[in-house]
């Protein structure tokens, strides 16, 4: 796939997730779009930093522990998406509530690599790691097990 589909792709993801509806948000593209192999690595030195591999890890290990936490499915709008060869450039900021009533709006990077067939291999998440644990808490020690 070219640059321009895969950012094509990317901006549909982001349409699903950002959608204000939660039943819109579970026909999860992402998820369809995601390599079995995949890795999302969290940058950092903090207690989310972790690489996540295998789709099953993203989706429950890192994933399922942010929507545990929150009011409803993640919410991410993106706002700059930028493409260039197999990789593809997200600035996005979260709309979400946690459970206990605190706002998660968090500021991301994303660098999204593709493989040839329009397959997500590797995402390199960047946020306020800060308001992430301000937020959500540490990452669950279970979780972390799982991860590892």
């Amino acid at each position: 796939m070219s640059a321009a589909d895969n950012k094509k792709l990317v901006q549909e993801i982001f349409v699903v997730a950002s959608n204000p509806d939660p039943a819109v948000r579970e026909k999860s593209l992402f998820m369809a779009t995601l390599a079995d192999d995949a890795i999302w690595t969290v940058t950092g030195q903090y207690s989310w930093s972790r690489t996540f591999t295998g789709k099953q890890s993203i989706m429950n290990d890192l994933h399922g522990t942010v929507r545990s936490r929150l009011v409803e499915r993640t919410r991410t709008v993106a706002h700059r998406i930028i493409a260039d060869g197999d990789i593809v450039v997200v600035e996005a900021k979260g709309n979400n509530l946690t459970k206990e009533g605190q706002r998660y709006d968090n500021d991301y990077c994303m660098v999204f690599r593709f493989d040839g067939g329009g397959r997500i291999k590797e995402v390199r998440e960047y946020c306020d790691s800060v308001l992430t644990e301000k937020a959500l808490g540490p990452f669950p020690a279970a979780a972390v097990r799982a991860a590892g």
